[in-house]
Parts: structure tokens; sequence; C-alpha cells
């Protein structure tokens, strides 16, 4: 809201201004003023300083965002083996623009005074040049290939994953749906089971193919946990539109497509804790705090909830617009030491999704059981969870 009534007021202001400058000029009444709808040299001369007033309006600005927002757009440590190459590709291009747009700016407005209009004065024309075109075009194409190249380089590396890393490496499905993500271990086996939407029944909302052999130690969590140090493996799909899983401090993005199943990997390189230790993410956390007590003050004021200190935890967003609640779909990533995360894969493995399906079927069944009329006692039942009862390997 503050912002918005900022932006009314500029607004308003340029137009009392604009307004003003009318005035003054019906109030020169028998002065020379230019009252043609043809410009001349003297207005010429005044739009030309005006051009580099607006060139130092440009630079300051320029200068002001440096100093106080230096440290975007990028979110300050990484957390991934790849990252600090994605973030020096970054820097390369920020710097590259901000030289470009130094330079072009200030011949543009520069050019804008010196060839300004003046009373018979007749611009040169001429229809091409060859050599104008060849420097303004072979510049720019060699500093784009080079970008290009080193990105195409940088992709290759982070995508690329050889039989070693990928025996080595741990495998989780990321499942998207409006409006909330599910992650899947493989267990034991490294090896996530089959999958489809069509299987889609009950507990079985990620569409598991409960017969599969590779499906038997699978098991689903709300809260996605990984360790340090080592290579993980993202399988993604959605149950519905298309979403993209992005993990901000993990420089990690990926569409979820309907359809489809779709790769990314990396090593994170900090646990949750060490993130959290960070002098920039401590005053991060600080001043985020500092805003939260205030507007708690406020709140506690009007006879409503205060909001709770904020904690840093690492995320997983969607980063395309899919739908009313897009906003909130996310889940917490919790990177572990390798043995916090053997304690956490020894507690949650067992809560497999084969046992949870035939967990649900035993409880329907007992539900039902009451209802049976006396002379129903005779009649077979006919189990209906057949896919759920495959052996374990």
């Amino acid at each position: 809201m503050t912002t918005l009534l900022v932006l009314i007021v500029v607004v308003l202001l340029a137009v009392a201004l604009w307004q003003l400058t009318k005035i003054f000029d019906l109030t020169q009444v028998g002065a020379n003023v230019n009252r043609t709808q043809v410009a001349n040299d003297n207005d010429n001369k005044v739009n030309g300083y005006l051009m580099f007033a607006f060139l130092i309006f440009i630079y300051i600005t320029t200068i002001w965002c440096l100093i106080f927002y230096g440290h975007f757009p990028l979110i300050g440590d990484s957390a991934s083996a790849h990252g600090p190459e994605i973030d020096n590709l970054m820097v390369i291009s920020m710097v590259l623009i901000f030289i470009v747009q130094t330079i072009t700016q200030a011949l543009l407005h520069y050019f804008a005074f010196k060839y300004r209009g003046k009373e018979g004065q007749k611009a040169l024309y001429f229809a091409d040049s060859n050599k104008l075109e060849f420097i303004w075009s072979i510049i720019p194409a060699i500093v784009l290939a080079v970008l290009i190249l080193y990105g195409l380089y940088a992709w290759t590396n982070i995508m690329f994953v050889d039989e070693k890393d990928e025996k080595d490496a741990i495998v989780i499905e990321l499942y998207a749906q409006q409006f909330k993500w599910e992650a899947r271990y493989s267990g034991a086996d490294d090896v996530l089971g089959k999958a489809n939407v069509r299987y889609i029944e009950g507990v079985n909302n990620l569409g598991v193919d409960l017969s599969d052999p590779n499906a038997q130690d699978d098991f689903t969590s709300s809260e996605l946990h990984i360790p340090k140090g080592r290579r993980v493996i993202f399988k993604m799909r959605s149950q519905d539109v298309l979403h993209s899983a992005y993990m901000p401090h993990f420089r990690a993005q990926m569409n979820c497509v309907p359809g489809m199943v779709t790769n990314f990997s990396f090593i994170p390189t900090l646990t949750t804790a060490e993130m959290r230790e960070k002098p920039a993410m401590v005053e991060k956390v600080a001043n985020i705090n500092t805003i939260r007590a205030k507007r708690s003050v406020a709140l506690i004021a009007e006879g409503k909830e205060g909001l709770e200190p904020y904690t840093f935890d690492y995320l997983l967003l969607c980063n395309k617009i899919c739908g009313a609640s897009h906003y909130n779909m996310q889940m917490k990533i919790v990177v572990d030491t390798p043995e916090e995360y053997a304690a956490w894969l020894k507690e949650n493995s067992p809560k497999t999704i084969v046992q949870a399906v035939k967990n649900a079927a035993a409880e329907a069944k007992a539900a039902e059981a009451p209802a049976k009329t006396k002379d129903s006692g005779s009649v077979k039942s006919v189990d209906s969870t057949v896919v759920a009862q495959a052996e374990m390997k």
C-alpha cells in the first residue's frame, strides 16, 4: 500500500509540474515565446540538456541500487556443488549488462545533445555503412556466443551424471499436484517402483504400481530430507498441470510436466544447521524477526494472534503459476548430515506405500463388518486390494 501511495504522489506531482509549465507559458505576455508547433534552436538546446539531466538521474539510480541492492539477484551462499558455477555465470552476465548499459546510455544522451536540431542545418543521410554494420553486429554476436557456450558448458556439467555417480546416488521422486508437493523415496533398493495416474486410489495418491517388486519398499514424505555431500537424483512428475520444482538455494529448477518424467540432480554442500549459522543468514533472519515483531504488536493490539518468530528453512517452491493457491505450494527441505539422514531413513522407511494401502484396506474391511447381516456371514468376501499384497522382495 505504501508503494502504491508513493507512485500516486509521484504521478500527481508530475501532473502538477506539467500544469505549472503551462501556466508559466500563459503568463509570458509580450515575451519572446515560441507559439508555433515547430521547435527552434532554444527548444532543441533545452531538450538536449534535459537528456543530460535524465542521464544523470539514470546513473544516480543505478549507483543507489548497487549500494542498497547489490547482493541481488543472488540470494547469498549457494548450497549445492554446482551453485558457484551458476552464480559465476550470473555475475558475468550482470557485469556485461551493466557495462553495455552504461556505455550505450551515455552515447545515446550525448549524441542527442551533440546532434540536436539547428536552424539551417541538415542531417547527413547515407543508406548503409558496411563497416558500422559489421562492428555493431559482430561484437554482440561474439559476446553472446561466448555467454551461450559458457552457459551450455555449465548446464552440461550440471545435468550430466555418469554411471558411477548414478550408482552411488539417492533417487527421490518429487510429485507435484495442485497445490502441494510429495516426495517418494526408493527405499533400500534405490529403485523407484513404476507409477501411473491410473493407479491413483485412496491412500495411493501417487499412483504407484503396487504389483511392481521395486515399489514394495517405496515410501512417501511431506518433508524432503536429503544428505549433505551425496548426489541426489530427482525424478519429477505432475498429476494435473504444469508445475516447476524450484529450489533457489540449490540453484535448481526443472519443470514438472503431466504425462512425463523430468530429471535433475545435485549434491548438497551445506546442511540446514550450517546455513542457519551463516553470518548473512543470521542477519537476514534477525531483520525478518524485527519486522514480524513490530507487526505482531499491531496484531495483538487488534485482538489477533501475533506472528511466530521466523526460522530459516530450505524450501521447494513452484515457479509456474499453476492456479489460485500457487503462492502456497511449497515443501520444507531438510539437509541432514549423513548420520542424521540414516537415522531419518531408519525411522520412516517401514512406512511404505504398500503397507499404508494394506492398513487402509484392513480398516475399511473392519468398518464394514458390523454392517453385515447375519445371513451374509456365509458369503465369501472378495479382496479388492490384490495389488497391495504383492510379495516383498
